[in-house]
């Protein structure tokens, strides 16, 4: 068992590669409805890998364009700019972080959740007049700490899994047990470390204990549609399924059973079209 403080991952944390710059930009920029299209395809056509990314996502079959998509400029046009940003940063994550370099963690899976949580969180903000894009940002990096450990620290991460497999405890839970540390705390320190907004880093600090003094509104819509997105990914027969949320976040989001009925069945269409999203 491998106990680990946190000053020794945020020391570590610097040896992650960091955003591109356009990346940076666009998360500084979330709530500036004016953003300028054309300057914005300019800086993303200037890192190739990252322009290949975003056109390979703009032209799956989730977004099911009927033309194909050459240019960012085309596919800010056709899919708009706050669809083409979620991609940009999911392109730049996913490039961040080395792939099957821990035993038994799987990527796919990890980007499917990210990506669930990120649309249910988008779902929650529109019926609470919260930023929706904000709130899908939020809700695609509220993990990121799960993947920085694994990139740093893989082998004892496997212990983690292990522990995780047989039963005695939540993720959250055996990640305390065998590091000593968790994934939100080591989330809100590289969400410092790269100079995320303040209400991104509570988010991402926040998402399971949304209940603790100063994390804000948006931690619990996140820890909410969290709780949606692995019951949903638990049974193919939802409404027998329970959520397990805190009690508190739950009845500040103010869902009633009508609401919830709706986003469940919103959100297992976009879990069911993600499937078909080259991550």
């Amino acid at each position: 068992m491998t106990q680990l403080s946190l000053q020794q991952v945020t020391d570590n944390l610097r040896d992650l590669p960091t955003l591109p710059a356009v990346v940076m930009e666009l998360l500084n920029s979330l709530d500036q409805e004016d953003a300028d299209i054309s300057l914005l395809a300019k800086k993303v056509t200037q890192d190739l890998a990252l322009t290949a990314k975003t056109l390979r996502y703009a032209n799956s079959p989730y977004y099911s364009t009927l033309i194909k998509v050459t240019t960012i400029q085309q596919a800010i046009s056709l899919l708009g700019m706050t669809t083409v940003k979620q991609m940009v940063l999911s392109a730049a994550l996913s490039g961040c972080f080395p792939e099957n370099n821990c035993e038994g963690f799987n990527h796919k899976a990890f980007w499917r959740h990210s990506n669930a949580v990120a649309f249910i969180s988008k779902l929650i903000a529109r019926r609470m007049k919260f930023n929706e894009d904000v709130a899908f940002i939020a809700g695609l990096l509220h993990d990121i700490g799960l993947l920085a450990l694994v990139t740093l620290y893989p082998k004892e991460f496997e212990e983690v899994i292990a522990y995780r497999k047989s039963g005695l405890a939540t993720q959250f839970e055996a990640e305390r047990k065998i590091l000593g540390i968790d994934h939100a705390a080591v989330g809100e320190a590289l969400a410092i470390e790269w100079n995320f907004s303040d209400v991104m880093k509570h988010a991402i600090s926040g998402h399971h204990q949304p209940d603790k003094a100063g994390v804000g509104f948006l931690a619990s819509i996140i820890h909410v549609a969290d709780g949606v997105a692995h019951m949903l990914n638990r049974s193919d027969t939802p409404a027998t399924q329970t959520i397990s949320v805190s009690l508190v976040s739950w009845n500040s989001l103010n869902l009633d059973q009508a609401s919830l009925d709706t986003l469940i069945e919103e959100a297992n269409i976009k879990l069911k079209k993600i499937d078909q999203f080259d991550l």
